[in-house]
Parts: C-alpha cells; sequence; structure tokens
C-alpha cells in the first residue's frame, strides 16, 4: 500500500511539473490580412534580452492534436523544452501552432506500386502552413531571434509538414527533424546541403517507414548526407518518444546554423 502511494504521488509531482512548463508556453493568436487566425503557444527564452539574438524552433504537431483549444499540440514532445535546465542550456523561442480539425500541413499525394513509392506535394502551401510561416516573419520583427538559427521539428503529420517547410523555404532553416513524416522525392535535390536528421519506428502502422526511408534516399543519391535512426521495435508513437529522449539531437540541432 505505501509502495502505491509513493507511485500515485510521484505521479501526481510528475504531472504537475509537466503542467507546470506547459503554462510557460503563452496562448497567442496570430491574425493575417483578411482576418483568418491561427492559434499557437510560445516559449521565450528564461532570461530574455533583446540585446541578444535566439535560436528559434518551429514544433509542428500530429493529426491528433489538431483543434481549436490552443493546448492539445503541447502533449507530444515539447515540454521539456521548458525544463528549467534545458532552458538554461539551450535558451530559445519556441513555437507550436495548432491546426483545425480537418487541416493538414502538407497535402503529400502518394502513390505506390509493387515495385517503387513515390511523392509529391502539392504546388501551393496549406492554408496552416502558409499562416505559420506568416507567424515565423513577424516574429522575427518583433523579436531579437536569429535568422540564421531557425529549426523546425514535427511528429508524424508535423513529419510530413516539416519536410513541405524544408522543401519549400531551402534556406529558411538551419536544421530540420521530421518524425514518422515524409517529403516530395522530386524536390530531394533541394535538400542535399541541409542538416536534416529523420527518425521512424520499423513496427510503424500508421506512418510506414517507407515513407522516411524513400526521402532520405533520395536526398543522398541527390549528394546530401541526412542523418536517418530508425528504432526497430517501435511503432508510431514510440518513435518521437524516443528521439526527443535523445540529447545528441538537441546538441547536433542548436550547433547548426546558415
Amino acid at each position: 500500500m505505501k509502495k502505491v502511494l509513493v507511485t500515485v504521488g510521484f505521479l501526481f509531482l510528475f504531472f504537475g511539473i509537466v503542467e507546470a512548463q506547459i503554462t510557460d508556453f503563452e496562448p497567442k493568436i496570430y491574425t493575417d490580412s483578411t482576418g483568418e487566425e491561427l492559434q499557437y503557444r510560445m516559449l521565450k527564452p528564461a532570461e530574455y534580452d533583446s540585446t541578444k539574438n535566439y535560436p528559434l524552433v518551429v514544433f509542428l504537431h500530429g493529426a491528433a492534436e489538431r483543434g481549436d483549444d490552443n493546448y492539445s499540440q503541447l502533449k507530444w514532445g515539447i515540454s521539456h523544452f521548458a525544463e528549467p535546465k534545458f532552458r538554461e542550456q539551450y535558451p530559445a523561442f519556441v513555437i507550436a501552432p495548432q491546426m483545425k480539425e480537418g487541416e493538414v500541413w502538407s497535402k503529400l499525394i502518394t502513390t505506390r506500386d509493387t515495385t517503387s513509392f513515390t511523392a509529391s506535394m502539392g504546388k501551393n502551401p496549406t492554408p496552416p502552413m502558409r499562416l505559420t510561416i506568416e507567424l515565423l516573419e513577424q516574429l522575427q520583427d518583433n523579436y531579437s531571434i536569429d535568422s540564421n538559427r531557425l529549426y523546425v521539428t514535427g511528429i508524424s503529420m508535423g513529419g510530413f509538414g516539416t519536410f513541405d517547410i524544408i522543401q519549400r523555404y531551402p534556406n529558411k532553416f538551419a536544421a530540420a527533424v521530421p518524425i514518422c513524416g515524409g517529403g516530395d522525392l522530386t524536390r530531394a535535390f533541394m535538400l542535399a546541403d541541409m542538416p536534416i536528421w529523420a527518425f521512424h519506428g520499423t513496427k510503424d502502422q500508421i506512418v510506414e517507414p517507407e515513407f522516411s526511408r524513400s526521402i532520405i534516399e533520395a536526398i543522398r543519391l541527390a549528394g546530401g548526407s541526412p542523418g536517418y535512426t530508425e528504432y526497430p521495435d517501435e511503432g508510431h508513437e514510440g518513435a518521437w518518444v524516443q528521439a526527443y529522449r535523445n540529447p545528441h539531437l538537441y546538441e547536433w540541432m542548436f550547433s547548426k546554423e546558415l
């Protein structure tokens, strides 16, 4: 009984800490010139100094986190950015936009037969992707953000969104971390010089590993050297849990600049 009480107490403490970290992400709304809105959360450097320049990380959530509560997008992957030790080691802005129900980050069109796999994206960005880019530009105007140290990461649908945004704007981001995603194979050559570290779970039954494998191979054939980690014992969610636990990921990412 004592062990159970200790365990329950630990869980309450753990979730209390996580909740406190999440509240450090301020709820905000970006409105474009036509009145269209994009809800997002923003974490500022703990000791923000406008005379210094800071990196910025864009986090793109998955399909299950869509909505209008401006909260669900924080469910996976980024609460640790608000941990005191993490903020001290990597002072940065972090933004997490939230799509509405039914929206997508990327309209990736895929076809597959028994011998090949192809993927291509549409000509124009989707509305939430367009708004995210506009938001990023506005934040750069309003805060001391280092334009040479912009990073993007995303999970599942956000993994596709990560490839989408770096293929549309290949010279904008210093590094990208797509997890359980996929990209346009015909535009792989545009990413040959970009630092990319992709992750996927071999047992993923929601987004097949072939999506990541194909775009990574295409980038390599184009002369690039992207990193790719595939977890043999992980499925969908397990891939980003493992990836975001890796301290080397952040050492790698924050070391990159244009």
